[in-house]
Parts: C-alpha cells; structure tokens; sequence
C-alpha cells in the first residue's frame, strides 16, 4: 500500500490541532482566559469524580512533579480543590470546583460548535461515518496534550 493515504497522520495531527484551538479559543471566549490547552486535559482526568496527582500525570504523560506543578497552579487559580482521599490518608484527591465545571462546560460547548461546523461541511452521514470510523482504531480516553 505504498503511497496509499502517507499524509493520514499529519491530517489527524492538524484536526486534533483544530479541535484543541476551537475548545480553548471557546473557553477564552466564555471569559476563561487564565488557562491552557493543557488545563482542559487535565479537567477531563479529573471529571467527574476527582483524581490523584499521579493519577493527572498518568494521563498527561508527565511526571509527578509537573502534575503537582499543574494542579498547585489549577488550585490557586480556582479551578480546582484538594481533598482527602477517601480511602489514602497520604494521597490528595483532586476535584474540580464550579468554575472548574464551568470552564468544563464551556469546552463541551466548544466541541459541540466544533463539530457542528465539520458537519455543515462535511454533511452529517460523512461525519457520523467519520467518528464511528475514528472510534474503530483511536484508543478511547487517551486524551492529552502531544507537547507540555
């Protein structure tokens, strides 16, 4: 199959590019405008029920250390709370507080607008076609930033 599609990762590089841009400018937009693409990947590993710091560098692919960088930041700025665990007397539970969830909201949005546009373009029957071909070989929740 030499020749056959060779531009496909780059595609789905620039359209995971575009979606990361739409969600973020969506959330600026909403009058978030102290955070970063990789605050929204972090909220979604802590939505719904909270995580761990290592749980959050796991998910980001970073060590310990940044995570704990990350949330310190997410934390100040009033994204995010730090509780007891419920079942770790050592570890942290992280949670989103209201205008984590709000911000959370604002995303979704944002995705929802996003992908509006893609079927205004595309049509609808390409587009569900699109993600249910997507969902054939993406790993599910693998969702984080290519670059820290």
């Amino acid at each position: 199959m030499p020749g056959y599609a060779q531009d496909l990762p780059l595609l789905l590089l620039a359209a995971a590019a575009e979606v990361t841009d739409a969600i973020h400018d969506g959330c600026v937009a909403a009058g978030f405008t102290d955070i970063r693409p990789t605050h929204g990947f972090a909220f979604v590993r802590m939505a719904p029920k909270g995580a761990t710091v290592g749980e959050i560098a796991e998910h980001l692919g970073v060590t310990k250390q940044a995570a704990s960088q990350l949330v310190d930041e997410l934390v100040k700025k009033g994204y995010a709370h730090r509780n007891p665990h419920p079942s770790d007397a050592r570890a942290k539970l992280i949670t989103l507080t209201e205008r984590g969830w709000a911000c959370t909201r604002a995303a979704d949005a944002a995705a929802a607008r996003f992908t509006e546009r893609w079927a205004e373009t595309l049509g609808p029957a390409v587009t569900a076609g699109l993600r249910d071909t997507l969902a054939r070989v993406v790993m599910p929740g693998r969702v984080r930033p290519s670059a820290w």
